[in-house]
């Protein structure tokens, strides 16, 4: 599974990327968690808000997420 926590570098986008890191963690799941800061490479997602969680090339989450449902979108 490969994991983007899509931001500009913001205190939420940060706290997004350590909540994924943490239930990635505790789930014991298989996964490359990484960060993109680059807009050019961001808006090549198509979203507007940012946070966004990212799995597997596909955006499953915007804004702040809980923990609880990090776990659920990663679990689908």
């Amino acid at each position: 599974m490969e994991i983007k926590v899509l931001g500009t570098g913001c205190a939420g986008c940060k706290a997004l990327y350590e909540r994924v890191g943490q239930v990635v963690n505790e789930l014991g799941i298989q996964a490359t968690l990484s960060k993109e800061e680059d807009l050019i490479k961001i808006m090549a997602y198509n979203v507007m808000s940012l946070p966004a969680l990212v799995v597997d090339g596909k955006v499953v989450g915007k804004g702040k997420l809980s923990t609880a449902e990090i776990k659920a979108l990663l679990t689908r």
